[in-house]
């Protein structure tokens, strides 16, 4: 078969790449080896905010007697949390087939390999091989869960991702290793259910790429709700030879041991690049990435990459908008490259982060004069009301322009509110033209405009 597109995966970057694609008229093939959907609906993004709403709305029942309510013998179905989770993925997968078929993109199962020539050799299953022919071929086979020498993973006792959404049983006690977006959310997730959690963190912050005044209130609020946080650490080694697992921790006091029925291992990702021909083909690589252009284009004429196999944010909305891109640029259209540093990151424990742009510490050091406003969720009526006061929205600007620089966010549902932001600062939006904007009340997005008017010495409720 010949194709105008060939893409490697069916992930957020693959599935949208490839819509777009037949959108634009290119007559389109995707190869997946496993789920349509990739890691991001099948094992990420969608089944983990299902886990989180169970969360939450577990939360709510245990603390009903705050809103007024009565409900006697409030328990979990672990079970049937994780099944629902899974019905949810489930779901999405399948909404990914019927828009499969309504853009008429051939789906081809197997696990494909680029060669050169610009053509593709898919193994199926059986192991028939099938060699395709395209003009272009787009790689975005995603990333999988990084693993530590010192930490390797069994699929039991020490866990990625994967796994921590289809445990048999809930654990008692977990460890989680590593702080970012994915190890807090299943250790509140976990810590919500009931278990034991103990985050240990390399960094002197948790959420270490976010804002420090975030860090620090996130901290608290975890600790609050009795998760146990360890900054400043790593674990050495681990024992599965027990029953249970036990972690050998380094800190600044020296070792400790920590002992649990878990370990989850969340230290990062590794980009998928391996045994899909890119040294046949002769593609560039650097540093587990792909090397590629603003357009996406590899060193090899005809070849693109997208997604985490390349080098930028790995999110599955990065992925998208790459995707886009480069099959705009294919047809012919007018694209600009993506702004990396206007890309909003989210993490969906409670309470929630947001954010976008520069924190306040990078803006100092990149020779800005600042003005930074801050105004806490405990001052809006909207979030009082609603039971949610933590957190609060801190700004950026840039003192002699006006520029917003960055905004960032913790409470309840801040992820909904980041995308002012993000569209603020892509049309070079200045702080007072925010300030003027009417916000409605009661809102939490008017936290947005209460935080300008703080830094530029204008707010009101406060």
């Amino acid at each position: 078969m010949k194709y105008d597109i060939i893409v490697l995966g069916s992930g957020p970057g693959g599935y949208v790449t490839a819509i777009r694609a037949s959108q634009l008229g290119f007559k389109v093939a995707v190869i997946e080896k496993e789920n349509l959907g990739g890691i991001c609906l099948n094992w990420g993004c969608i089944p983990t905010k299902a886990l989180l709403k169970s969360a939450q709305v577990f939360d709510y029942l245990k603390h009903a007697a705050d809103y007024g309510l009565k409900v006697d013998n409030v328990d979990k179905d672990f079970g049937a949390v994780i099944a629902r989770s899974r019905g949810v993925a489930d779901g999405m997968s399948k909404g990914v087939q019927f828009l499969m078929k309504k853009n008429k993109i051939d789906v081809i199962d197997g696990f494909g390999k680029v060669k050169p020539g610009k053509k593709v050799e898919v193994t199926a299953a059986d192991g028939k091989v099938t060699v395709l022919d395209a003009d272009h071929i787009i790689i975005a086979t995603g990333a999988r869960s990084r693993e530590l020498p010192n930490l390797p993973q069994d699929g039991k006792k020490v866990i990625g991702y994967r796994q921590a959404m289809t445990l048999a049983e809930q654990p008692k006690k977990l460890i989680v290793v590593g702080s970012g977006a994915i190890g807090v959310e299943f250790a509140h997730f976990y810590n919500s259910m009931g278990t034991d959690v103990t985050i240990v963190e390399f960094m002197p912050n948790i959420v270490p790429v976010e804002d420090e005044d975030i860090s620090k209130q996130f901290e608290r609020s975890l600790k609050k709700s009795g998760i146990t946080i360890m900054t400043n650490a790593s674990v050495e080694k681990v024992d599965t030879s027990g029953s249970g697992v036990k972690a050998t921790v380094k800190t600044a006091k020296g070792e400790e041991i920590l002992e649990a029925d878990v370990v989850l291992s969340a230290v990062g990702i590794k980009s998928n690049i391996e045994n899909i021909g890119l040294e046949d083909v002769g593609i560039a690589t650097d540093r587990d990435k792909i090397l590629v252009n603003s357009y996406y284009q590899t060193n090899v004429p005809g070849y693109y990459a997208i997604g985490d196999v390349v080098p930028g944010q790995a999110l599955a909305h990065v992925a998208s908008a790459e995707g886009i891109l480069c099959v705009e640029k294919i047809a012919g259209l007018h694209v600009e490259p993506l702004d990396y540093g206007n890309i909003p990151g989210c993490t969906y424990a409670t309470p929630e982060i947001a954010s976008v742009g520069l924190t306040e510490k990078a803006a100092k050091e990149k020779g800005y004069e600042i003005k930074v406003g801050k105004f806490p969720f405990s001052a809006s009526g909207k979030a009082k009301a609603a039971g949610t006061p933590d957190g609060f929205v801190k700004v950026i600007f840039d003192a002699k322009y006006g520029e917003w620089l960055g905004c960032h966010m913790i409470g309840a549902g801040v992820t909904d509110m980041i995308a002012e932001a993000v569209v603020a600062r892509k049309l070079e939006t200045t702080g007072h033209e925010i300030l003027k904007a009417v916000h409605p009340h009661p809102t939490m997005s008017e936290a947005v405009m209460e935080a300008v008017a703080d830094a530029y010495g204008e707010v009101i409720h406060l």
